[in-house]
């Protein structure tokens, strides 16, 4: 796999950025839900202060004090998320599926299980995030990840995949 040595040589130049600007470690272990409801940690980049609350950015008091100058740039380029294909070698995680949620998103959690997207193994990437991501309400993501669940096929997670890589480049979609 030609990839792997490339995404080696990102994290470790990654690593370098985040140790150089900010104490605390490289990987942020964020406990997640999976497939099935089932809890699993998650692997990113820590873009964030090690005294920052366990919650979703968003719903954090002013979410720009927590979040380190490099993580800003990691976030918006989604390079905080390149550990988590360790997983998807591993077989925990897919490249396109609902992203996990966080343990204590319980809205989303409930939502999900209504809907059988828990069935679902987390993915990388998703419907939800190349329609909007950040900008969608729980319920709206929860349609989106609902939709992906009936129409789920190669062809799909093809077109994903490639509106993720665009997606990146757009400011307007990652709000932090």
């Amino acid at each position: 796999m030609i990839t792997l040595p490339f995404v080696t040589l990102i994290l470790f130049f990654i690593f370098i950025l985040v140790k150089f600007t900010s104490r605390g470690p490289f990987i942020y272990w964020s406990k997640r839900i999976g497939r099935n409801n089932s809890i699993f940690y998650m692997p990113k980049v820590r873009t964030m202060y090690e005294d920052t609350p366990q919650k979703a950015t968003h719903l954090l008091d002013q979410p720009y004090k927590y979040i380190t100058n490099v993580g800003l740039f990691l976030r918006k380029s989604s390079l905080d998320e390149l550990p988590q294909i360790f997983l998807i070698l591993k077989g925990e995680m897919t490249i396109v599926g609902p992203r996990p949620a966080l343990f204590n998103q319980f809205d989303l959690i409930k939502l999900r299980k209504i809907k059988g997207i828990s069935s679902l193994k987390p993915g990388l990437t998703g419907w939800a995030q190349v329609n909007g991501r950040d900008n969608l309400t729980i319920k709206q993501k929860v349609e989106m990840d609902y939709f992906y669940l009936k129409n789920k096929s190669l062809a799909l997670d093809f077109k994903i995949i490639i509106k993720s890589f665009f997606i990146i480049f757009r400011k307007n979609v990652i709000a932090h």
